[in-house]
């Protein structure tokens, strides 16, 4: 019998700014979400400058945290840690297959259009038209054998390389370059799927990489990947970034029709300042010693952007 795996995660966001800027505002997504697949066992976070930290529930049920540094600082530092555990999850085999018409009366009965229509990055654009083609993406087969092919698809289609894209390209970026981060791979997979009414959503989160697994996204970020709506299934998680169906090792901080719903931070400061922004995640069994040696961090540098007047710059982390 499986029993119930318990993580540990531990995210920590830093942001440097020269010259001192003179506020921050910044939301955050962090906090793990609990329901019929894992439940989110403790959550704390800590914000340096120390400051009053509220919270409320977005439309998609995601704990939103959000804070205010007045006054003149050079740095923010945002620490997250969460205690999940994560249920174990179905056997995709050994469920019978379901048909076009079972999902196309699923979707009629239910209030699911909101996953079917395009998002901010999930246009389609006439690259992503040849690509459908050149796929030959249709309603054959089955659902379930459409979503582990175009899954397994994508993976052998697009490298993987964290220096192709930036956390603001349009989905033309990486199909241009054929290669991506996680946040590519989801929105490619959920613009090709909406194409074939399948209802799908991006999940932002984190992956567990124990040293058996040969993941291609790195274990210092945080991760992406996206879940489909399936008759008798529910939603249904496929990682294309890593060639993987959903897992024990997914844990799930927050859903939405694209990154645009769900960056894990997203900001404002006041000032005409370069930033730095640097990110460091650890996931662990709850049960395992701290590692020796820490990953490195996945750092970003920007210049202040001229084309804004007032300078209240925006900063966002990419998922990797």
């Amino acid at each position: 019998m499986r029993t119930h795996a318990t993580y540990s995660i531990k995210h920590l966001t830093s942001f440097r700014y020269a010259p001192a800027v003179g506020e921050t505002l910044m939301e955050v997504r962090l906090q793990p979400r609990s329901d019929t697949q894992q439940r989110c066992l403790a959550f704390s976070l800590e914000v340096s400058p120390k400051t009053n930290v509220m919270s409320y529930r977005d439309f998609y049920g995601n704990a939103v945290h959000h804070f205010d540094i007045p006054g003149r600082h050079d740095a923010v530092q945002v620490m997250s840690e969460s205690t999940v555990e994560k249920l174990p999850r179905r056997n995709l085999a050994d469920i019978p297959q379901s048909t076009w018409e079972e999902l196309d009366e699923l979707v009629f009965q239910g209030d699911y259009w909101e996953m079917l229509l395009p998002g901010q990055f999930t246009q389609s654009t006439p690259k992503l038209e040849k690509l459908r083609a050149e796929l030959q993406l249709d309603r054959t087969g089955d659902p379930l054998t459409l979503l582990k092919q175009l899954s397994a698809t994508l993976y052998d289609a697009f490298d993987y390389d964290p220096n192709a894209t930036r956390v603001d390209s349009p989905i033309d970026d990486a199909l241009d370059a054929r290669s991506g981060v996680c946040q590519d791979f989801a929105h490619i997979m959920i613009a090709l799927l909406r194409q074939v009414r399948i209802p799908c959503r991006y999940v932002s989160g984190y992956l567990y990489h124990g040293h058996e697994n040969k993941d291609r996204s790195p274990e210092s970020a945080s991760h992406a990947w996206i879940e489909a709506l399936l008759p008798g299934l529910g939603w249904v998680s496929f990682d294309p970034t890593n060639n993987l169906a959903g897992s024990e090792r997914h844990l799930r901080v927050a859903i939405g029709r694209d990154y645009a719903d769900v960056p894990p931070t997203r900001g404002v400061y006041k000032g005409e300042a370069a930033s730095e922004l640097s990110v460091l995640v650890t996931v662990a069994p709850s049960d395992a010693p701290l590692p020796e040696e820490l990953p490195p961090a996945f750092v970003v540098r920007a210049r202040p952007d001229p084309r804004v007047i007032d300078f209240r710059q925006q900063h966002e982390q990419q998922q990797q």
